[in-house]
């Protein structure tokens, strides 16, 4: 008897404990869901013109991923918005195809989900620039029936999948379910060197184990990056590669305005406590501007590389001609996973700050001053 009331007793403990475990479990994710609910409602009455006119924007706190969508039809959009917020993510909707190119420059997103068939730009181009400028982001094609074959073709350009609309509310919480169980289980699995394409501010950031490029820039094999300004002159900086390895920089001598360089001359020098190097012009062209405020503060170069760090402004004499010297998005990707790795091999795999900064020089920056021209 004393057996069965013990066996009782413990049943009921157990059954109890689930209980309140579920109970408050759901809660919490009432709770969860009312917040992201509330968040809706507020987020997509703001005003986010400046950044594209028919942008709308849901962020919730502590988001699973950042997702953009691209649809002309408004009422799809609505979807997204609705179903994927209530699901835990952040979400920003635009109506047209050249609208989310700019956000994609501008912003770190996990996802772009876009329309096959749009007016302006159709999805297959869409999902073509945002692999180019933008290869870590996942982009997912908006299918209707009878569009299959344009989807598959979609994929031999870099869409991880497509999704058919119309869609239930269940059937797209899923399907984004399995979508970031598959980016982390990839991210995961593709632990080279860690180096992720981020918008310029960012770069601010990134953890010091990580290395970062800028969405939208152009590397050169000197590591120097390379923006095209509107005006058609190129804004050049230090890339990520060179604050890392380096760290501390004490000094710069900027590029005198006015003056007339060839690719592969020295552009600017970097002074620390421990060496000089100087870094090479990515391009050919006459040196129209520089950023005096790092002769007082050199910091910017290390703290802002791709913002408020940038070095001089060039008019470029043969921007078409030289631009294939340049890397840009995957190709950028891969071979500075080469470049890590091999000053870690030749410098050892906590080399950061503390190398011979000549060496450094001769190694990977591959600057010549105008005597060697």
């Amino acid at each position: 008897m004393t057996a069965v009331l013990i066996l009782f007793m413990f049943l009921a403990f157990v059954g109890t404990d689930y209980l309140v475990r579920t109970t408050l479990r759901k809660a919490r994710e009432k709770q969860e869901r009312e917040a992201r609910e509330a968040v809706l409602n507020t987020s997509i009455r703001l005003d986010f013109t400046h950044e594209a006119k028919s942008l709308k924007r849901v962020e919730v706190p502590n988001p699973k991923a950042r997702i953009l969508a691209v649809d002309d039809e408004g009422v799809v959009l609505d979807s997204f918005r609705r179903i994927l917020v209530l699901e835990g993510f952040s979400v920003d909707t635009v109506e047209h195809g050249p609208e989310a190119l700019g956000l994609v420059q501008r912003h770190d997103y996990d996802f772009l989900f876009t329309d096959l068939k749009m007016p302006d730009m159709d999805g297959v181009d869409v999902v073509k620039a945002v692999k180019h400028l933008r290869p870590d982001v996942d982009v997912v094609v908006i299918t209707g029936y009878g569009s299959i074959e344009t989807a598959v073709q979609a994929l031999q350009f870099g869409a991880c999948e497509y999704v058919q609309k119309p869609f239930t509310a269940d059937e797209l919480g899923e399907f984004a379910k399995k979508l970031l169980i598959k980016r982390q289980a990839r991210i995961e699995a593709a632990k080279r060197p860690s180096v992720r394409v981020v918008a310029p501010e960012m770069a601010d950031v990134i953890p010091s184990g990580e290395f970062c490029v800028p969405g939208g820039a152009f590397i050169s094999p000197g590591h120097a990056w390379v923006r095209i300004e509107p005006e058609g002159q190129v804004r050049i900086g230090i890339d990520d590669f060179i604050r890392k390895a380096l760290g501390t920089i004490t000094s710069v001598t900027l590029p005198q305005r006015g003056t007339v360089i060839k690719r592969g001359d020295t552009l600017f020098t970097l002074k620390g406590a421990t060496g000089t190097v100087q870094v090479a012009s990515p391009m050919s062209g006459k040196v129209d501007h520089d950023n005096g405020s790092l002769v007082s503060n050199p910091g910017e170069l290390t703290h802002s590389p791709y913002d408020r760090g940038w070095v001089c402004l060039l008019t470029p004499s043969d921007l078409a001609g030289e631009l294939s010297t340049l890397k840009i998005g995957q190709p950028v990707i891969d071979w500075y996973q080469d470049e890590i790795t091999r000053l870690r091999a030749e410098n050892g795999p906590q080399a950061t700050g503390s190398l011979d900064w000549s060496a450094f020089e001769q190694q990977f920056l591959g600057a010549k001053t105008a005597a060697h021209a």
